[in-house]
């Protein structure tokens, strides 16, 4: 089925700042990003922290109809957002016809377990640079080349964590003092990632 075909079929166009759903709310859909961006956010500690900024081909809400659960996070779009929304039935329909799109779930799906696992860690310490080094290390490894964006990345990093884009240049520009890191242009090149990893507490994760 074509991208317009499934958008026909399943797709919304939502605005920007809008609460898709909010953690413990019961679900019956999960939702693919066509375009635009969707931030996930949990209460933790009585505090709502940002778990990630997600973009164009991620997905959320899976649980609530891989195992019915209750929302586990909160979804809100940060951007005019494009959604592919499916239900169970609807779900089961598309992977049974596109085995590509469901190993690339399950694929996204473990990567995203483990890093949201990692960052919960890392916020219950309150470790900005850890939380910003952990962000590199996904980065990239899900990088097609050797260097990733250095204004995107920071910009997504800033979004993710809430936290203020000069402090996150602050703290990248440490790991390119300390040679682990090296902006060429406007491109982050990866020079010790044993070094980032042992930073972001992933070393023995690899």
């Amino acid at each position: 089925m074509s991208d317009n075909l499934l958008f026909d079929k399943y797709g919304h166009v939502i605005p920007a700042g809008t609460v898709i759903f909010r953690e413990g709310d019961e679900g019956n859909e999960m939702f693919i990003i066509q375009e635009g961006k969707v931030k996930i956010s949990k209460s933790i500690g009585d505090k709502d922290h940002v778990l990630a900024i997600l973009g164009k081909g991620d997905f959320f809400g899976e649980m609530a109809i891989v195992n019915r659960i209750r929302r586990t996070a909160t979804a809100q779009t940060v951007t005019d957002t494009h959604l592919l929304a499916f239900d169970r039935q609807g779900f089961r329909s598309m992977i049974e016809k596109n085995s590509k799109i469901a190993m690339n779930i399950i694929d996204k799906l473990c990567r995203r377990l483990q890093q949201a696992n990692m960052q919960i860690q890392q916020l219950k310490r309150k470790n900005a640079p850890a939380l910003i080094a952990l962000h590199l290390v996904y980065a990239f490894e899900g990088a097609s080349q050797d260097s990733i964006p250095f204004d995107k990345t920071l910009e997504e990093i800033s979004l993710s964590l809430e936290m203020p884009l000069q402090e996150v240049e602050g703290i990248v520009k440490r790991l390119e003092t300390e040679g682990i890191v090296k902006k060429e242009g406007n491109s982050l090149l990866l020079v010790n990632p044993q070094t980032l990893r042992e930073k972001s507490g992933t070393a023995s994760e690899f």
